[in-house]
């Protein structure tokens, strides 16, 4: 059947039907997309303008077929016929009655799967509800069954309680109605509770023996006649009126046995908590770096800022020059920086990959080296050092003896020894090989014991490692330096102008300087360590797939459907209006 075949094409937009079928053929889209759901299709709400609905429910022996009797007013031969067949009724039953239809529930409470599933079905295809008990009282599991259909499922204001066999002996009225009252609870004025007697009614009608007015009185005292006007009150708004607000809530009860079906259980349950499990615990592992990438970078930012404050309070006041002893604490606080976050940051990252190792073992990958991390190849980062490395030290030398001129050309220099690769005949394999030919250099390019072996002889790729050392610092070096080149220039300044303001106003350029070199260097790390980690997530989840995958369908799935029939029963929910 077609989503049009839901709409009553006869009912105007504006009318609740019209609404509520729209509704409906939404929610068909949605339960035809997957097999679990596809056969609630068929309980969906359809367009109808049969006669209205009205079902008796209650429990076994409240003589629920006798209030049908009295209704229909049933000659005495056909009240035996409906009465006392046998057996009782066991499935529903449908009468016509002025103009709607009774239907004769199963009892319920009696133990009997399938007249409880019987009437369970009956209730969910009523437009109204005669809930029926007796002068006995309902006990706790019916009283429970009243409240579940007059609240949950809708039926407060399209319901009449019939209190039968009012007229039995021992059977106070009032203490009877005012007890039923009580067990409504919050129902109690929205509900009609109607004491009856149908088995006097059918007597009185159906004995000639009475005098008329003996009848006339006992058809008063049965309730039948007052049970008959409220149910016509119920009734009164007809079809349109009754019929979309049932409805409504049918759509409910299936969008509710929808979210059922999506309960996962056995061999899926497994492979969805293990997809679910891995999310989190890669988004756990994503999140610890990049906390750590953001304070991190924060943090070299302070120290960038810090070091210009400390470069422009160095300023003479008398010459306007730097003197050399703050500019090379500064540049050794500015390489110390970076080497600290290097290392801070990859300890971030091994981290998070220890903790993937101890649950997922193997099929979590290695991250690459952080491309800046001084130790990356084959140890674990340490705390950065509070001064500069013996490894910056010995490149920063390298450097000024190398170019034998100006920073601008010791940063050439340098960059030379970035960017040259770390293979034989690069500029980092001769510094290398300079710094091996001496005791000292040896110790400084073997500070983790990975590149010599105890004779001091390169082990198999070990002068590679360490020309990658050399690399980076050498990157941090020339970094230190291109932020310190404004420094460089400040030797005229007293000379040309003795005023003090004009000292002042270049302190304040380099503060601006440092300022907007900090700014920039948390903006580079940040994205720059943003697309590393992005890089290692996405191996990580891709190596993980096989443990995965079939989990996260399901999950994705079920979020998907779940979503949707959240969205369609936000909206019936709002047509029915609140519930109390």
């Amino acid at each position: 059947m077609t989503t049009d075949a839901l709409v009553d094409a006869s009912v105007s937009a504006d009318r609740p039907s019209a609404r509520v079928l729209a509704l409906s053929a939404r929610a068909e889209a949605v339960l035809n997309a997957h097999p679990r759901t596809r056969p609630l299709v068929a309980d969906l709400p359809r367009a109808d303008t049969s006669p209205l609905r009205i079902a008796l429910l209650g429990p076994y022996s409240a003589g629920k077929s006798t209030l049908v009797a009295a209704l229909l007013r049933l000659p005495a031969e056909d009240v035996g016929t409906l009465v006392d067949a046998a057996p009782k009724t066991h499935e529903a039953t449908p009468y016509d009655w002025d103009g709607a239809t009774l239907v004769d529930l199963p009892g319920t409470l009696s133990g009997d799967d399938e007249h409880s599933e019987a009437a369970r079905r009956g209730v969910r295809g009523a437009d109204a509800l005669m809930i029926v008990t007796t002068s006995e009282l309902p006990g706790e599991a019916e009283t429970g069954a009243i409240l579940q259909v007059l609240g949950p499922d809708g039926f407060a204001d399209r319901s009449v309680v019939v209190v039968n066999k009012m007229n039995a002996e021992n059977s106070d009225r009032d203490v009877v109605l005012d007890e039923i009252r009580a067990r409504l609870g919050p129902f109690a004025d929205r509900v009609p509770v109607v004491p009856t007697d149908a088995r006097d009614y059918v007597d009185a009608v159906n004995d000639p023996s009475l005098p008329a007015a003996d009848r006339a009185a006992l058809v008063t005292e049965s309730g039948i006649d007052a049970l008959v006007a409220e149910l016509r009150r119920v009734v009164a708004p007809g079809v349109g009126g009754v019929r979309p607000r049932a409805q409504a809530f049918e759509l409910l009860r299936v969008l509710a046995d929808a979210e059922r079906r999506w309960e996962l259980e056995g061999e899926e349950l497994d492979a969805a908590r293990t997809a679910l499990k891995a999310g989190e615990a890669v988004t756990a592992a994503r999140d610890l770096v990049l906390s750590a990438l953001d304070r991190e970078s924060g943090a070299v930012a302070d120290r960038i800022t810090a070091a210009g404050g400390r470069a422009a309070a160095g300023i003479s006041d008398k010459d306007g020059t730097l003197p050399d002893r703050v500019a090379d604490a500064v540049q050794e606080e500015l390489e110390d920086t970076m080497g600290g976050f290097d290392a801070k940051f990859s300890s971030s990252v091994r981290t998070a990959f220890d903790t993937l190792v101890a649950e997922y073992g193997t099929h979590v990958p290695e991250p690459d080296p952080w491309a800046n991390d001084l130790e990356a190849f084959g140890t674990t980062p340490v705390a950065a050092p509070k001064e500069t490395s013996p490894l910056a030290q010995g490149t920063k030398e390298a450097a000024r003896k190398g170019a034998k001129a100006s920073a601008a050309k010791a940063g050439e220099w340098l960059g030379k020894v970035r960017d040259g690769g770390q293979g034989s005949g690069s500029a980092a394999a001769a510094v290398v090989d300079k710094l091996s030919k001496h005791g000292v250099g040896r110790k400084i390019l073997d500070a983790g014991g990975k590149v010599t072996d105890r004779a001091g002889k390169f082990k198999p790729w070990g002068k590679t490692k360490a020309a990658g050392k050399v690399a980076g610092a050498a990157g941090k070096v020339q970094w230190a330096l291109a932020v310190m080149g404004p420094l460089t220039d400040l030797a005229g300044v007293a000379k040309e102008q003795r005023e003090w303001m004009a000292v002042n106003k270049r302190r304040q350029e380099i503060r601006d300087h440092f300022a907007e070199q900090a700014r920039a260097q948390r903006e580079a790390l940040s994205e720059a360590g943003a697309r590393y980690v992005s890089a290692w997530i996405a191996l990580v989840e891709q190596s993980l797939d096989g443990l995965t995958e079939r989990g996260a369908g399901i999950n994705a799935e079920r979020e998907a459907a779940l979503s949707a029939i959240a969205n369609l029963r936000d909206e019936t929910t709002r047509l029915t209006g609140p519930t109390r």
